[in-house]
């Protein structure tokens, strides 16, 4: 069985979305509601460093605590940028899907494919009605 985690908002659709892409390639990843128990700040400094991205582009924007801490300014280093996350995990953009092909984040939720060892094994349809892959499994082309 492949091992992979995601760490989920149910509130969000994105996230919903890639949870049922991980779901359609046979796999049942490793949930974790990362707003009721967030990543180690080791962890989190692993997933940045694994995505090959910086702390700021994990950073979700539309949030109130963004503003509230005055984030967009670009006077934060990457630990300050990590303490906003760790104290306000709704800071942590979402999905964060990890694999044995690699870590992202799943925006948007067809971005998963990418990662996913196992290929996909029925047609998908995003909850907006965006069809995403046909009923042999292969991904469409928009």
């Amino acid at each position: 069985m492949t091992d992979i985690t995601i760490y989920h908002n149910p509130a969000c659709g994105t996230s919903r979305n890639t949870l049922a892409l991980i779901r359609n390639s046979g796999v049942e990843p490793t949930v974790i509601l990362y707003l009721e128990m967030p990543p180690s700040r080791d962890e989190l400094k692993k997933l940045i460093a694994d995505m090959g991205i910086s702390a700021r582009a994990l950073l979700r924007k539309n949030t109130e605590p963004y503003e509230q801490l005055g984030l967009a300014e670009d006077r934060f280093n990457d630990d300050e940028l990590l303490n906003a996350m760790l104290a306000h995990p709704i800071l942590i953009n979402r999905p964060v899907v990890v694999t044995p092909l690699g870590t992202r984040l799943c925006r948007p939720s067809e971005a998963v494919l990418d990662i996913l060892p196992d290929p996909q094994q029925g047609a998908f349809t995003k909850e907006d009605g965006e069809k995403v892959i046909d009923e042999h499994g292969n991904r469409m082309s928009h």
